[in-house]
């Protein structure tokens, strides 16, 4: 079953006019990952490479395709974190860097913190020689258009985040069968400055641990992070169930108990994966042997050739 990898760009409902874009952005991810996978690289090297492919895509919710705060800056999240040794990076309302993913990693293997936020983040950046990117090449016009809708008065960003696109993040696991995670996003749509969200929270937008398995969140930051969504997952496989059952178990949960919708993609350490979701739609694709599968809405499944098309 080894090794795979699963994306996602996030819980929600997709546009139509973007729905081939996004489905197109997550499957090009996956085929990347898989990629690094099958030339020998970690789980790791896997995740932060597909999740930085979304970050680079502006259809996504991270990195260039942000969405914007109150006063119309970006103010990014991410997290990485490594099954074989619980080894986490993450950063926090991060701005001017393209990449985020990859300075969480940073924080990971060159610190001895889990998270650096906003200008201390920025500031392990430039020590790292990371460059700064101007925030203008972040934002989209999209971006923006949503920005100024959603300064109305009686707007509701929590409620429009869910209409359009997401986080983005994939966990994998390797030929050795070591899993990871990796989470990144601009956040929620004219948060006020500052507004941290599940992404950059162990248990919340992501966890690894190479006895249970590996999972990364989207949705409402809020929400997921009252229930510790990605670890109450990897408790229900630890209780045996299956890596699709125990999402969907953690995913009803989440949506009785404080009324929030949210996606995920799952695996176990050998090899068994889900994507599973209780909003409308969930764009995700995943690569197993000489497969890409790959979907948008609940239940729907294709696949096609890992091959180029």
């Amino acid at each position: 079953m080894l090794p795979v990898i699963v994306v996602h760009g996030g819980a929600g409902t997709v546009p139509s006019e973007r729905s081939e874009k996004s489905k197109a952005g997550v499957c090009s991810a996956a085929r990347s990952g898989f990629a690094m996978l099958q030339r020998g690289g970690s789980s790791m090297d896997a995740v932060v490479e597909a999740v930085t492919k979304l970050e680079n895509n502006p259809n996504f919710n991270a990195g260039c395709g942000s969405v914007l705060t109150i006063s119309g800056n970006v103010e990014m999240d991410a997290i990485v974190m490594d099954g074989k040794t619980l080894a986490s990076g993450a950063v926090s309302a991060v701005r001017n860097i393209a990449n985020p993913v990859q300075l969480a990693r940073l924080v990971m293997d060159k610190t001895s913190h889990n998270c650096l936020t906003a200008h201390g983040a920025n500031e392990f950046a430039r020590a790292m020689g990371v460059p700064e990117v101007p925030q203008e090449s972040l934002i989209t016009e999209y971006s923006r258009m949503r920005w100024r809708m959603n300064l109305a008065p009686d707007a509701n960003p929590v409620e429009c985040q869910m209409g359009k696109m997401g986080t983005v993040g994939a966990v994998a696991v390797d030929s050795e069968g070591n899993v990871a995670c990796a989470t990144s996003t601009g956040g929620i749509l004219n948060k006020m400055e500052g507004r941290v969200g599940d992404t950059p929270c162990i248990g919340c937008g992501g966890f690894a641990d190479n006895k249970v398995g590996a999972v990364s969140t989207t949705g409402h930051g809020e929400a997921i992070m009252k229930v510790t969504l990605a670890r109450l997952i990897l408790f229900h496989m630890e209780q045996g169930l299956s890596a699709e059952a125990a999402s969907d178990l953690s995913l009803n949960y989440m949506k009785s108990r404080v009324h929030g919708l949210a996606g995920v993609v799952t695996v176990d350490p050998l090899g068994q994966w889900a994507a599973r979701f209780s909003s409308l739609q969930m764009v995700w694709a995943a690569a197993q042997k000489e497969t890409l599968h790959y979907g948008l809405y609940a239940g729907e499944h294709f696949t096609e050739s890992i091959e180029e098309p």
